[in-house]
């Protein structure tokens, strides 16, 4: 776990958050501390969340009355074991258990999750100090997208629910959204962004490829490569920054060496858009496309998403899998989404 960034800190509750238990007393005291810490990883785009053995209502009266509540997404407050909350927390947010941290004051907790989930980062509470200090919670950049993505979280929270009580198809529902799908050159405003997006996003990424600011710079000024950044807003606010892909271009042929989504985006179908959008644009420019495929224990997705868009397998070399674009599968674009071309695309179009 060293080697990677936390995505979500989830916190024990009682000794931790605040000192005492508030199932015995309800005038705990605010741990001032940990305050700060929340703040602070908050502002760095890490997510929260809660796991903690307690009353619920108890325990979320307790969180609004401490004003602390909005920082903590899908928090697993009941009796069952923490590992359980744990993996729950993971599956809601969409991420790797290992890409979790867990802390609490309790050995016997923090043994029960480590038995359970060996990936997941573990920190006694008596160790809350040193959380802001860790490398594992220290980004190389804050973008916007980082800075806001609790926010983003939330938001998605709010369309799920709206979805859920929606009396219509899944189709209607996507057309009720006023979805709109912006799709930009990189520019050098977007490299910190697009690095986060190539070290972050794991299950829908086609090739697992990470690319450093410094590379992604180079390929974005080289007449070699062409590299897209795809936006998302809908009527309930903006999704950020979601998606990017990196187009070796050669004479009579173009190679798709990456292509990523937000999973925060995956139920909205933009993937394919994305690959029906560069699809047009090589059969435009009279080139064949290709695409690369390097098979993780995750993106299998993204395998299920380029045969959707009309990809067809032309070669497998052990995890390594290339397909060729037919350009006489291509779907016309949904009617439930506007493609938003911008100014710069120009060139390539």
């Amino acid at each position: 776990m060293s080697c990677n960034k936390v995505k979500c800190v989830v916190w024990d509750l009682d000794n931790t958050i605040w000192d005492g238990t508030i199932i015995e007393d309800d005038n705990v005291v605010l741990n001032n501390k940990v305050v700060d810490i929340i703040e602070t990883l908050d502002k760095r785009g890490i997510l929260q969340s809660i796991c903690s053995k307690n009353d619920f209502d108890l325990a979320m009266n307790k969180l609004k009355e401490l004003r602390l509540d909005k920082y903590f997404l899908y928090p697993q407050i009941n009796w069952n074991p923490k590992s359980e909350g744990i993996k729950n927390i993971a599956k809601s947010i969409n991420i790797g258990v290992d890409t979790l941290a867990f802390v609490d004051d309790q050995e016997f907790e923090l043994d029960e999750v480590k038995y359970s989930l060996p990936e997941v980062l573990l920190i006694n509470a008596k160790n809350i100090k040193e959380i802001p200090n860790m490398p594992e919670m220290n980004p190389k950049f804050i973008t916007s997208d980082s800075k806001n993505r609790r926010l983003l979280y939330q938001n998605d929270i709010k369309r799920n629910k709206i979805e859920e009580e929606f009396l219509g198809t899944k189709e209607d529902f996507l057309k009720s959204l006023d979805m709109k799908f912006t799709l930009s050159k990189l520019e050098d405003e977007d490299l910190k962004r697009a690095e986060e997006l190539t070290v972050r996003t794991h299950q829908l990424n086609a090739t697992g490829y990470t690319y450093s600011y410094e590379q992604l710079y180079e390929m974005s000024k080289s007449d070699k490569y062409f590299i897209l950044m795809a936006q998302l807003d809908d009527r309930y606010g903006t999704y950020g920054k979601i998606g990017l892909a990196v187009i070796e271009l050669g004479e009579n042929l173009w190679t798709l060496k990456l292509l990523l989504m937000s999973c925060r985006v995956v139920s909205r179908g933009v993937g394919t858009i994305i690959l029906n959008y560069i699809a047009r644009l090589a059969q435009k420019n009279n080139v064949r496309l290709l695409a690369e495929f390097v098979k993780t224990d995750r993106n299998r997705m993204m395998y299920i998403t380029y045969k959707f868009g009309g990809f067809k397998e032309i070669l497998s070399e052990n995890e390594k899998i290339i397909l060729e674009a037919d350009y006489s599968k291509l779907n016309p674009m949904p009617d439930y989404i506007e493609v938003i071309e911008k100014e710069e695309l120009a060139c390539i179009s």
